[in-house]
């Protein structure tokens, strides 16, 4: 279990990147929703031991890894969002760099291990290309290849999806599913459907704040019966978000707007069908909540 209790970050400046975040993290597929600059990477950053916290604790199966980031070292796989490569070497290669950098080996030698986690990420038969021939999908399962030499209990993958098309994401997804049988893996992202689709539990940070947490499906199940969609014009799209709480407004064919609202069940615009909740109106009706609290106390401080 990971245990994250009043985790603060501040910058110089001042700038609070984290205001008190606390979670627990248990083992399988956690996912970490939020918009870019939620403080997401500095809470992955603190995760990893990379950066000190201002203030607060993180425990990993009992061990506190703000007072002692090496304990985490060798128990971690992490996968950055920016993950580098030596263009010029090849996929074996490059491997074999990357774990003689974290000082992974295997009884049966380094080369064996290499050959093993190419094909757990479906990589054998590009091993002897070039990296730099490899699509963003092959650098990504490159990238997790690394992040599990050693068999870490906890995996850190910061946006692994963004910019992978359909079918790589979706391969990318199996592997993830898999390494959550039996360690922590914790997804940070800003793509809702990544969490949907993998991830049992979840939380949502905004401005360095987590605003809500817990069961995907159980936050899902609490939106029943209250979202609503229709196709409207953009006139009569302005008219409804001044009598419902539009979360969502998708453009169509270029002039129209696919809306979906949230309300009390009957409540809808006319037009408007009752349709079942995703993660999506979750995250979209958290943040809505979100932005309404921070401007009323804005209200009341001013």
């Amino acid at each position: 279990m990971l245990h994250i209790r009043d985790l603060v970050k501040i910058y110089p400046g001042p700038v609070a990147a984290l205001k008190g975040v606390s979670l627990d993290i248990p083992q399988g597929l956690f996912g970490l929703l939020g918009p870019n600059g939620a403080g997401k990477s500095t809470l992955m950053n603190i995760l990893s031991g990379l950066l000190e916290p201002t203030g607060g604790s993180v425990t990993l199966d009992g061990v506190d890894i703000v007072k002692d980031p090496r304990a985490v070292w060798s128990r971690l796989g992490y996968l950055p969002q920016d993950f580098g490569f030596y263009p010029s070497l090849n996929g074996a290669q490059m491997l074999d760099f990357l774990l003689r950098l974290k000082g992974v080996d295997a009884p049966q030698g380094r080369k064996k291990l290499v050959a093993e986690l190419l094909e757990r990420v479906n990589l054998t038969e590009a091993a002897k290309r070039k990296v730099k021939t490899y699509s963003g999908g092959m650098r990504q399962r490159l990238g997790i290849a690394q992040a599990i030499a050693g068999n870490p209990r906890l995996v850190i993958v910061d946006e692994p999806t963004a910019g992978l098309d359909p079918e790589e994401r979706q391969r990318f997804y199996r592997i993830l599913a898999e390494l959550g049988r039996d360690r922590i893996v914790l997804l940070s992202t800003h793509i809702v459907e990544d969490i949907a689709t993998l991830c049992p539990r979840f939380a949502v940070i905004r401005g360095g704040r987590c605003v809500t947490s817990g069961s995907t499906s159980e936050a899902r199940n609490r939106l029943e019966g209250r979202v609503s969609e229709g196709i409207v014009t953009p006139e009569k799209l302005e008219e409804i978000r001044r009598s419902h709480r539009v979360t969502q407004a998708v453009l169509v064919e270029g002039s129209m707007f696919r809306t979906r609202v949230q309300g009390a069940p009957g409540s809808q615009p006319t037009g408007f069908v009752q349709v079942p909740a995703t993660l999506e109106d979750v995250y979209f009706g958290v943040m809505d909540e979100s932005r309404a609290d921070d401007a009323a106390h804005a209200m009341n401080a001013a």
